[in-house]
């Protein structure tokens, strides 16, 4: 199983190509509809796949956390997905993927893992919003696959936001409105619906008008409707929008391929954009600086978006 992510490393590459590589996995057959769906995860985000050690329960976790593990000295909180989703099965989970994000690292509890999947984020869609009701939210991207089945991108960051039960309003205290960015319009697009919210809160506590998008497609939508709205008025585009904040990882347009379309269009070029996700390595940061990226802003830390928001905005020319 070792070797399925063995070039895991080598696959950095594809970022800026809107291109990415998605693994393959099952929870287990639902008993109450006979059915066995496919799910997967961003490779960036996967760094193990093993087969499903002991694990230790620990008192107070919600329902869908089985405990923790020991892996090479680091206790890993543990969280069974079928059970955070809903879906009853017939069996217990036998395979554990390890991911990371923002320098955490946990284990998601399988059925199975199938294969890794290369493919153009162009071919993941937005969910329908009966599906995204169903699956109460978790889903942020589908796509087809050519046998049929239909494979639904799992949102991890909701799924650690609400597994680990945090009280974040500490991280929103420090952040005041100022007149300085008062006036300023920002334009900012994830996929993520906690990371939609977590935005705005920030957005709302600095005092920042924003409008908001689902993908890097529409929020590119958004913006040359924008750009050709201030064109055909004759005024400049930071009469309406002041900075772009793009996630990374979105279905139809990545945050690369939306950075390269902003900065190769002159009615836009010179808006700022940053880049808040949570692939927070340096080789992700040196390809978003590639494509034009005027800074990089790890997720969740409030504190310092507001920070990184407020410097880009005031030293506009």
């Amino acid at each position: 199983m070792s070797d399925l992510l063995k070039t895991i490393d080598a696959r950095t590459k594809l970022a800026g190509t809107n291109k990415l590589e998605i693994l393959l996995f099952s929870l287990g057959t639902d008993t109450r509809t006979g059915r066995r769906e496919t799910y997967g995860i961003n490779v960036f985000k996967v760094r193990e796949v093993m087969r499903s050690p002991d694990v230790t329960r620990a008192p107070e976790m919600p329902s869908s956390v089985e405990g923790m593990v020991s892996l090479r000295g680091n206790l890993v909180p543990v969280v069974d997905l079928a059970k955070y989703a809903g879906i009853p099965i017939d069996s217990p989970p036998q395979i554990m993927i390890v991911t990371e994000y923002n320098g955490h690292t946990q284990g998601f509890l399988v059925e199975a893992v199938d294969t890794i999947l290369r493919l153009d984020w162009s071919a993941m869609r937005v969910p329908p919003e009966m599906l995204v009701a169903n699956m109460g939210g978790l889903v942020t991207a589908v796509t087809e696959l050519k046998d049929g089945r239909l494979v639904m991108m799992l949102d991890v960051e909701k799924i650690l936001a609400e597994t680990s039960r945090k009280d974040d309003d500490h991280l929103f205290l420090n952040i005041q409105p100022t007149e300085a960015v008062a006036t300023k319009t920002i334009l900012f697009t994830d996929d993520s619906q906690v990371a939609r919210k977590q935005i705005q809160r920030t957005l709302d506590a600095m005092g920042v008008r924003s409008l908001s998008a689902v993908n890097g497609a529409q929020a590119w939508q958004e913006l040359d409707r924008i750009a050709s709205l201030a064109l055909s008025a004759k005024r400049p585009l930071s009469d309406y929008v002041n900075l772009v904040l793009t996630d990374v990882e979105m279905p139809e347009m990545d945050g690369y391929m939306l950075t390269k379309q902003i900065k190769s269009d002159p009615r836009t070029s010179k808006l700022p954009v940053i880049m808040h996700s949570s692939l927070s390595g340096m080789q992700n940061q040196q390809l978003g600086r590639t494509v034009g990226v005027d800074e990089y802003v790890s997720k969740f830390e409030p504190q310092k978006l507001a920070e990184a928001l407020t410097r880009r905005l005031t030293s506009e020319a």
